[in-house]
């Protein structure tokens, strides 16, 4: 275990950075999830309707779902219910892995992506990507990037 004295603490500059990243992380999702509620939705229902409307077949293997929405099996096992009881997805056996299911996107489920995915877009636009310039976009992925393959990297690592 470290001692305080190995601690590299954050500096002022740093601090500010750290904490206006997460106040913004929080609010940009507060908002899109309250842009998505008049449709019924929460923005993890969001979430799996385009990671299954993305797919091939409108599918996906509950398991690679999971781990592409960052929840638990459990989890997602009780999102996919409510969401079937909303008629927007359905679970399907997978015939190569019995213990294996997919959740697959029902037709009213990509009628709903339809309906709401504009919506969601001018969400994004009016509360992110238009409150920054073109360079200022460019620069925000250059540096968020690294981030993210680091992150990505260490998933399932202890």
């Amino acid at each position: 275990m470290e001692t305080e004295a190995a601690t590299r603490w954050l500096t002022d500059a740093e601090q500010c950075a750290w904490r206006t990243y997460l106040d913004v992380t929080r609010l940009l999702t507060y908002q899109l999830e309250r842009d998505l509620q008049p449709f019924g939705l929460t923005y993890n229902d969001y979430e799996i309707l385009v990671n299954l409307s993305e797919s091939p077949e409108l599918r996906m293997r509950m398991s690679d779902l999971a781990t592409a929405t960052l929840q638990s099996k459990s989890r997602l096992s009780h999102q996919i219910t409510r969401m079937e009881n909303a008629g927007l997805v359905r679970r399907e056996n997978c015939e190569s892995d019995r213990r294996g299911l997919y959740a697959v996107l029902t037709d009213h489920g990509m009628e709903t992506m339809r309906k709401v995915a504009p919506h969601h877009v001018d969400s994004v636009r009016r509360h992110f990507i238009d409150r920054l310039s073109p360079e200022a976009l460019t620069g925000l992925h250059s540096s968020l990037r690294p981030i993210g393959e680091h992150l990505r990297g260490l998933r399932g690592k202890p």
